[in-house]
């Protein structure tokens, strides 16, 4: 064990001009087998050059889902952009301290196989590749034709957590198959699954969540549930892409994001088989809880028409498993007879250390419940999904996307070292229904809320596709975080009311969600890259006399 008093003598000069320096003592990792990871003897506490083993380094532990250390906590699910999440942090603390000649180094503890990777093309690219390997190499073509990884950084990145503490500027390792089970706030340290006990002197909780079931598939028994998929991590894509071509008949549950990503992509692929996708939900259309109903239906004109079944309105009553094929009775009379299920019912936030730790949980969002600045404890913070957090614009919300765990990961980081940032930033999310229909929202997009809907005609380059090819990225939030825009003031130049020809020409638009007269969300309907000028309207927070004038700030008029 150790701290870095000697240290802050150094740069306490430093840190009076910055509030992004840690005023914590930092300690290294104990395991309670006797072992240390990393190992750091009272020698290397004298003063000495940047990567020389003297006082200039500082250790930080994210665990899968909960990083841990002389920094960080991170959490027990680590997948997709939880992953980018510990990333993100590290590579946050990373800046921060070179900037002062430290070198961090940092350990992701998860409980999957997986090095840190991507979530958001496990339901979106990887299913449109014309590679047979795919599910090995996990490699896939953007919309803009262009090929990546859905891993962040190659093997070669990382260093082995036993190497950790050589690594002379520092580095980050990632400790696979273990899983934190308790969290002992007052004793500053957690246990893992196999009894190890790791100290920390900061802690960020990041512990994501797993997918929902219907509890009568629950009730249903074995043959049912292994013939159902809970679609979350790369071993569900792999999964489902063998059954996909193996069975005759899968159904999916569930008409949100990830429900209808999947039904297009499934559907598509049965154009070149003899495979039956059938997607059913309570909803009277597709994202009948996000869209207002008139662009609800005309999704799902869209799912239809890329080869899948819908079922509307439809409440799953009872699930069974007779004559070789799964069978589905809704409450209605109906039954569905398929091979194959695809829950795609919603995320329950993982709160499992809440208890031990004497953490708060939310009752109405659910999630850990967390400040402006992400601080459940005086050294406990929590981002990504699991956070529980206060918007200072919109109120307390919980928010289960990507760019939200980039941003809140970021944040958090920059909080642990003494940032007091509150979470202003109003994080985004997207969907693409294939290469060609894609939307961007932001802030509460509620279809219980009033919208008013502006829409023009849309042109080659306003799709999914051609948006990529123009940012040179697939994940949209790696070019949209970083943008600005300037105060929303309408262009003067007269032109016609932006009203739809006919009633189903929603080429391309912009959705206004008003709560008391006051935009509170946006959707952008194959408008891309203007971001920032919707994050600048929400928060403004200001009424507006026409929202017609407001949507001209998107060029959706421009051809």
């Amino acid at each position: 064990m150790w701290t870095c008093k000697n240290l802050w003598k150094k740069l306490a000069p430093l840190a009076r001009s910055s509030s992004t320096l840690c005023r914590q003592n930092a300690r290294g990792v104990v395991l309670n087998n006797e072992r240390r990871l990393p190992l750091v003897p009272q020698a290397h506490m004298s003063s000495g050059t940047p990567g020389s083993g003297g006082d200039n380094n500082l250790y930080y532990l994210l665990v899968g889902a909960t990083c841990v250390g002389g920094g960080f906590y991170v959490s027990n699910k680590c997948p997709a952009h939880l992953f980018q999440l510990c990333t993100l942090v590290s590579v946050s603390l990373t800046k921060i301290y070179f900037s002062f000649d430290i070198s961090p180094q940092v350990l992701i503890i998860t409980d999957e196989p997986d090095l840190p990777y991507m979530r958001p093309p496990l339901s979106k690219e990887l299913w449109f590749s014309d590679d047979p390997s795919v599910v090995d190499t996990l490699r896939f073509k953007q919309w803009n034709g262009k090929e990546r990884s859905i891993y962040f950084q190659p093997p070669s990145f990382y260093v082995s957590p036993q190497d950790l503490e050589k690594v002379e500027n520092g580095g980050v390792a990632v400790l696979t198959g273990k899983k934190v089970v308790h969290m002992d706030v007052r004793g500053n340290k957690v246990t893992l699954s196999d009894n190890t006990e790791i100290s920390y002197d900061k802690c960020l909780i990041a512990t994501g969540g797993v997918p929902r079931n219907l509890q009568v598939i629950e009730r249903a028994g074995e043959e049912v549930t292994k013939r159902t998929t809970l679609f979350r991590k790369v071993e569900d894509f792999k999964a489902l892409d063998k059954v996909s071509r193996d069975t005759k008949s899968i159904t999916i549950i569930g008409g949100g994001f990830l429900g209808s990503e999947l039904a297009c992509a499934l559907g598509r692929r049965s154009a070149d088989s003899d495979l039956e996708v059938i997607q059913m939900f309570p909803e009277k259309g597709n994202m009948g809880k996000v869209l207002p109903e008139y662009l609800s239906n005309w999704t799902t004109a869209k799912v239809k028409s890329e080869g899948v079944t819908i079922i509307t309105e439809a409440l799953v009553k009872a699930v069974s498993f007779k004559d070789g094929k799964v069978e589905i009775k809704l409450k209605d009379g109906r039954v569905v007879k398929t091979d194959h299920i695809v829950a795609a019912v919603g995320l329950e936030p993982s709160v499992e250390l809440a208890k031990s730790a004497g953490l708060e949980v939310d009752s109405d969002f659910g999630g850990f419940r967390v400040n402006a600045e992400l601080q459940a404890r005086s050294n406990i913070w929590v981002a990504g999904d699991a956070a529980c957090f206060y918007d200072i614009r919109l109120g307390r919300r919980r928010v289960e996307h990507h760019d939200h765990a980039v941003v809140s990961g970021r944040l958090a980081g920059e909080n642990m070292t003494g940032a007091n940032k509150p979470y202003w930033h109003q994080s985004m999310f997207w969907s693409d229904l294939g290469p060609d229909v894609g939307y961007e929202a932001i802030g509460i997009v509620d279809s219980s809320l009033p919208t008013v809907g502006v829409f023009a005609k849309a042109t080659a380059k306003d799709t999914p596709k051609a948006a990529t090819e123009k940012s040179g990225t697939g994940i949209r939030s790696e070019s949209e975080t970083e943008g600005t825009a300037s105060s929303p003031v309408a262009s003067s130049t007269p032109e016609p009311p932006p009203v739809p020809e006919q009633k189903d020409n929603y080429g391309k638009g912009v959705i206004f969600y008003l709560r008391d007269k006051v935009v509170v969300g946006i959707i952008l309907w194959n408008v891309f890259n203007r971001m920032p000028v919707a994050r600048k309207i929400i928060k403004d927070g200001e009424e507006h006399a026409d929202l017609n004038e407001v949507a001209k700030l998107f060029n959706i008029h421009e051809d």
